[in-house]
């Protein structure tokens, strides 16, 4: 399966049922009260992170999500029934962004839920209008038009140890021969195009290593691979600088320098994060060893093909993983509430007027405009609100165009404001 850790979905929540218009018709009682019932509420669109999804290829493919439409009322002052929600799930470590890049939510364990997209509410039936002055409304609201936003997904995955290094450091053959994780390997650069997971286990411990593509150096100005795995490093508890003692090309000393510059710059956090330096490759340059013992003392020197010294890493990876499990919490997903204001605004719209506002907008979006007294509730419930004011002491003149979501209507000013 394509490993994909990155994807943009428009998320359509459901609108809210139709309220409805209804009379109460019984045998001798030809003048029986209104009972039209409300309008089911829409269907939400639902992030959950499940530890079965492991990537967001399905996401890619299929970007548009949509919930379900709530049911229209009915006679009797029967409710519609609630549209059905849209449970997407995601790999556990998503991180959700609007579209203008404000973090929205980060999923960082399985079960964590964000709402997408949340459902309209459902219209309310002419029952809901009965009052002891208005006996018989003849009308009912619209239900409301379901959210709809963009979202960027970004995974970061979940791990007690990562491994980074340089390209054909030999990270790929390290987590093949410490795990069941069989990654594809060969001996040329930027063999690992996605990060890999192994799973390490032992008779009384277990622990998770992930294989991050090879760096290169300005990687943390989107240089290489860049930005688009470095993100995986941010979850690992300990990391583990992997070398090539072999290379002829390249001085592994100042690898281990130029590895940990690199992660400082992306995320300086991680300049305070457990590291291990692990230097491969032992069996084909035996006469290194004692260079690197005296360059780098707390350097672990193996060989992830043969095995030599594997076993004492593991060991030292494990009692590194226990601390930082002990020192650190364990992570906790969140969800932000952005709170926006939403104050009535007036603005000139070529030659007409636009007014903004949650409050107009979703009163002209349920009301029924082609049902007289349901237009005169709306006019009066604008003019409650500070609209007919605002148009005309921002200079509207009787006549004007004046658009409210996808209406518009001519400003006819009422000499009093009249309360619903």
């Amino acid at each position: 399966m394509a490993f994909v850790d990155e994807a943009r979905i428009k998320a359509v929540a459901g609108a809210g049922g139709d309220g409805v218009v209804g009379f109460h018709h019984e045998p001798y009682k030809p003048k029986g009260g209104p009972d039209g019932g409300n309008g089911g509420d829409g269907g939400s669109v639902i992030l959950r992170a499940d530890a079965s999804i492991g990537t967001f290829l399905e996401l890619s493919a299929h970007p548009h999500v949509k919930a379900g439409r709530g049911g229209h009322g009915e006679g009797g002052k029967r409710s519609g029934s609630r549209g059905q929600d849209r449970i997407v799930l995601v790999p556990p470590g998503t991180v959700v962004h609007a579209a203008d890049g404000v973090l929205m939510a980060d999923l960082a364990a399985a079960g964590d839920e964000f709402v997408a997209a949340r459902g309209g509410k459902g219209g309310l039936g002419n029952a809901h209008f009965a009052t002891a002055t208005r006996r018989s409304p003849g009308f009912a609201d619209k239900g409301e038009p379901g959210e709809e936003r963009w979202l960027s997904l970004e995974l970061r995955l979940l791990a007690d140890v990562g491994l980074i290094g340089f390209p054909n450091a030999g990270k790929s053959t390290l987590i093949a021969q410490v795990s069941s994780a069989r990654p594809k390997i060969a001996d040329y650069p930027f063999t690992t195009l996605t990060p890999n997971l192994g799973v390490v286990e032992g008779a009384d411990h277990s622990f998770v290593i992930a294989d991050i593509p090879g760096l290169i150096e300005g990687a943390h100005e989107g240089r290489g691979l860049g930005h688009r795995f470095l993100r995986h490093v941010r979850r690992a508890a300990v990391l583990a600088y992997v070398v090539d003692l072999a290379a002829e090309d390249r001085d592994p000393f100042e690898d281990v320098t130029i590895l940990q510059e690199e992660l400082a710059r992306f995320d300086d956090e991680l300049a305070n994060r457990p590291t291990l330096i692990v230097a491969n490759k032992v069996d084909l340059v035996p006469e290194r060893v004692s260079t690197l013992a005296a360059r780098l003392p707390e350097a672990i020197s193996i060989s992830a093909l043969t095995g030599q010294g594997v076993p004492d890493l593991i060991d030292t990876m494990r009692r590194e993983v226990e601390r930082a499990r002990s020192e650190l919490p364990p992570a906790v997903g969140f969800v932000r509430h952005v709170i926006k204001e939403d104050p009535i605004r007036i603005e000139r719209e070529g030659d007409a007027w636009r007014v903004w506002g949650r409050r107009p907008e979703r009163a002209v979006a349920t009301t029924d405009m082609d049902n007289e007294e349901a237009v005169i509730r709306l006019q009066r419930h604008l003019i409650g609100i500070g609209v007919e004011r605002m148009l005309a002491g921002a200079g509207a003149r009787t006549g004007d165009e004046v658009r409210i979501g996808a209406i518009a209507f001519d400003f006819q000013p009422d000499a009093e404001p009249v309360a619903d």
